[in-house]
Order: structure tokens, then C-alpha cells, then sequence
């Protein structure tokens, strides 16, 4: 498995994984452009992109992406809240396994689980080769986990926020009450994050990729830190 950052945060979501026989985009929240240029114009080596709610740091190149060829796949929800359809849109429902429309993707199964978000129909995702040799969690933009974190290879996680840091920007005037408890409710925290690590089997996890890290309310360091010390596994922050 080969995972590759393009883009992270309220600027734009948008990762590169190479699994199994397939190559994934995660999210397409830059503009089409900046896209093609970090995938060195190489948009033909995408089999498929995985969005995960319609928020355009999310969702911004997906119309492009579609134009140029690129199946992507996301749930109705998503897909009616974008205004978007033809037959490059692959919809389907949360818990509902993706149907395979490439010869690239036969080999993978994703199954999309549900996502806390102010939008129509979130999902995070669990992707995994057909033999189980290589497994892949993503997780984004949710205010918890509604469900125990899979066995995987690899770890895809938002950390958005530390409490006690967006508590102290509240204090500070830095940004007001309304503010915080959006993030509150739409993002995960360093402290939910911690719990649910603690609740997860992560024997397999060979990497934990942080995300989707707030510019004004996060503390790489005492993330990286902390999440590093809670399981004992390498720690990439994005």
C-alpha cells in the first residue's frame, strides 16, 4: 500500500492510495487543476475517487474528475446535495458494499460506515483487498466514532482539534461560542480520537496517518505525542 498527501484541512482533502491492483483518490476538495498537476497529469491512472460528504474542501474537483473519466463514488445523499449524476456517479448507501465498475477495483471491497456530520449522508470508509492482504481505514470530518475502528493495515483519521486549545481560543476571544460548538459537533478530537484508539484492535496497524489538523485549535506536537504513546505505532501527521 502506498498512500500519497495532496492536500489536508479547511484549504482541501485529497489523497492518493495505491491498494491492492487499484489506484484511489480519497476525496477530491482541491480545485481539478492543482489535481493534475501533483498527480504529474497522470488523471488516467486514477481507477476511482472516494468522496465522503459534499463540503467543497471535500468535494470541489468532483464534476472535473467525472468529465475527465473518473468514476467516483459516494452515497445518494452526497450525490443529490453535490446536484451531480451520470455514469460516472457510483452511489450506494451507508453499510452497503460498493459495486465493482472497473477491472481495477474487482479485487477491493469498500464498505462505507456512517459518519457525524451537518450534512445529508457522511461516511467514513473500510477498503480491504478480496484476500485481506492489505486493509485501509479512512476517517474524516466526524464529531465521533459511532463504531469500533476495524482491523487494518493502515489508519486514516481525522484529529482535528485538542479541547483544552479550542476552549482557550474561546476564552480568548479567537473565536466565539457558536464557532466552537460547530467544531464541536462536526470534528474529532484529540480526546475522542484517544478513546477510540484505546477501544480499537490495532495488532495489524503498521501506520496512523493523522488529518484534516485545524490551523488555530490543534498542537501537532502534543497529537503526534499523544497518539503515538496511547498505541506504540509510527504516527505521520498530514
Amino acid at each position: 500500500m502506498k498512500i500519497e498527501v495532496l492536500g489536508t484541512g479547511s484549504s482541501g482533502n485529497c489523497y492518493k492510495v495505491k491498494i491492492g491492483k487499484a489506484t484511489l483518490l480519497l476525496e477530491c476538495g482541491l480545485p481539478y487543476k492543482v489535481i493534475q498537476k501533483k498527480l504529474n497529469f497522470k488523471i488516467s491512472e486514477i481507477d476511482a475517487c472516494l468522496v465522503t460528504h459534499e463540503h467543497m474542501d471535500h468535494a470541489k474537483a468532483v464534476k472535473d474528475l467525472m468529465k475527465a473519466g473518473v468514476d467516483c463514488y459516494m452515497t445518494k445523499g452526497t450525490a443529490e446535495a453535490l446536484g451531480i449524476n451520470g455514469h460516472r456517479l457510483k452511489t450506494f448507501r451507508p453499510f452497503e458494499k460498493a459495486r465493482y465498475y472497473s477491472e481495477e477495483l474487482k479485487d477491493l471491497i469498500i464498505l462505507p460506515f456512517e459518519a457525524v456530520h451537518d450534512v445529508k449522508e457522511p461516511v467514513s470508509y473500510f477498503i480491504k483487498t478480496k484476500n485481506n492482504d492489505e486493509t485501509l481505514v479512512f476517517v474524516t470530518d466526524t464529531a465521533y466514532l459511532k463504531y469500533k475502528i476495524p482491523e487494518c493495515d493502515c489508519l486514516m483519521i481525522e484529529c482535528n482539534y485538542v479541547k483544552a486549545k479550542l476552549d482557550e481560543n474561546v476564552r480568548l476571544g479567537n473565536i466565539n461560542t457558536n464557532l466552537r460548538n460547530r467544531i464541536v459537533k462536526n470534528h474529532l478530537s484529540l480526546e475522542s480520537l484517544v478513546e477510540a484508539l484505546k477501544a480499537a484492535s490495532l495488532d495489524r496497524c503498521k501506520k496512523i496517518y493523522l488529518l484534516h489538523l485545524s490551523d488555530g485549535n490543534s498542537d501537532e506536537k502534543l497529537i503526534k505525542r499523544t497518539i503515538q504513546e496511547t498505541t506504540g505505532i509510527e504516527v505521520v501527521v498530514c
